[in-house]
């Protein structure tokens, strides 16, 4: 009888605790709790890498004129020799892993010299002036973690980059929610039902550790926007359309220079890539000097000055960081367009506030970040919720999940496809074209 106990419980404690299931478990729910702290480690990094940058430019505005496009080159010329494939966001090259079969090709886009050049890389950007976030590098930083732990177990679970792309989300922003909801929207088009309670778990796990390394807080303060009458309604029609389409213009400038070899003349261009990468700096260092270093970074500081009233980064703001972001972008550095593109429409909504004079300028800017966000990635759902996290502004649902749907439409008549799955389909054809 004993001996039959003895037996019973050694085959249950290798289904409950050695088994299959619980291996998966425990890769998802790690990698959840490691993506946390490399997210949380890679802002604190990101913060100290814009501090030296705004040392530099406090010892004379002129350095940067060096500078950057001196660091665009250097940038371009590491990027292009040893970390090929850590270039732009990072949110493309997840969603180009997910598709790709064969291990060397997913090994080929979240290697983890990839994904440790591409923090780096991304810092020395930010130090450099250029206009980059770190949230979608994170991404691909997130899916490399999970990549690794996969094959490091010896197999390869469904959903697993999936649920790294989300993890990274959440824990960048501190915004769970959303890291779920862009997982569906963006991530995976093709969401797996019967894995959705582990990507949700990876999510959750990744958000606590954020959450008991840097505490309870929202990305850009508490805002006080509020819905004001037909004012409000007026200035959603008209944040939603012209930031769709701006948006919307950006990201099919972007698809155009990251496809620029079908181009004869944009090839001859792009061929140059370290001198391409340098001239771009250059023009960033310009706009630099007239914005008074406004436009250099993420513009996080910039975009909750405008949303708490307490900083003015100029009138023409939006579209200087608009420019600086499409430089920054097009050069092939590592960086993200995130947080300056959530920037760029806090300006666009800080210029149109004087059209609405009986609206409260938070609440314009609130619209215009989201209308503009949404016609640059053509997510609504993940901008919406992202921005109400971020923001803690649920008073301002539903002009603002009114002002996506609009500026989502206006988006798609100047740039039909979704900019990171666009992006995405240039990893895909280098991967067939080595028929990896």
């Amino acid at each position: 009888m004993a001996t039959g106990l003895t037996g019973w419980w050694r085959r249950m404690r290798r289904q409950l605790f050695l088994g299959p299931r619980w291996r998966q478990q425990a890769v998802f729910w790690g990698g959840g709790a490691l993506i946390g702290v490399v997210a949380v480690a890679f802002a604190k990094l990101a913060d100290s890498a814009y501090q030296l940058l705004q040392v530099m430019t406090g010892w004379s505005p002129w350095v940067m004129l060096a500078v950057t496009p001196l660091g665009f080159a250097l940038l371009a010329l590491l990027t292009e020799r040893y970390f090929q494939g850590s270039q732009g966001s990072g949110i493309p090259q997840a969603i180009a892993a997910r598709q790709v079969a064969s291990p060397a090709g997913r090994q080929r886009l979240l290697a983890l010299r990839l994904a440790l050049g591409k923090i780096g890389l991304t810092l020395l950007g930010i130090v450099c002036g250029a206009s980059i976030g770190r949230e979608g590098p994170t991404v691909q930083v997130g899916a490399s973690i999970m990549h690794v732990l996969g094959r490091t177990g010896g197999r390869r679970y469904e959903g697993l980059l999936l649920a790294g792309g989300a993890a990274a989300i959440a824990a960048a922003f501190n915004t769970p929610i959303a890291g779920v909801v862009f997982a569906i929207e963006e991530l995976g088009r093709s969401f797996q039902q019967r894995n959705s309670w582990l990507v949700f778990s990876s999510v959750i796990v990744a958000g606590l550790v954020s959450l008991a390394l840097v505490g309870n807080y929202t990305y850009f303060g508490q805002s006080d926007a509020l819905p004001t009458g037909a004012g409000t309604w007026l200035a959603v029609v008209v944040c939603g359309v012209i930031g769709g389409l701006l948006g919307g213009g950006f990201s099919r400038l972007v698809i155009l220079f990251a496809f620029g070899e079908r181009r004869a003349w944009l090839a001859g261009i792009l061929r140059h890539k370290v001198a391409f990468a340098a001239g771009c700096g250059l023009l960033i260092a310009v706009l630099g000097l007239l914005t008074g270093g406004a436009t250099y970074g993420t513009g996080y500081d910039q975009a909750r000055g405008l949303l708490e009233g307490t900083a003015d980064p100029g009138f023409w703001y939006g579209p200087a960081k608009l420019a600086a972001t499409l430089l920054s972008t097009i050069s092939g550095l590592p960086g993200g367009i995130f947080s300056p593109s959530l920037s760029v429409g806090a300006g666009i909504g800080q210029q149109l506030s004087v059209l609405f004079p009986s609206v409260p300028p938070a609440t314009i800017v609130l619209i215009g970040m989201t209308g503009y966000f949404t016609g640059v990635v053509q997510a609504p759902l993940t901008t919406v919720v992202i921005v109400l996290e971020m923001t803690a502004g649920t008073a301002m649902t539903v002009p603002l999940m009114a002002t996506a749907i609009l500026a989502l439409g206006a988006s798609r008549l100047v740039c039909p496809q979704p900019i990171y799955h666009a992006l995405s389909h240039r990893y895909l054809s280098s991967a067939a074209e080595r028929n990896i």
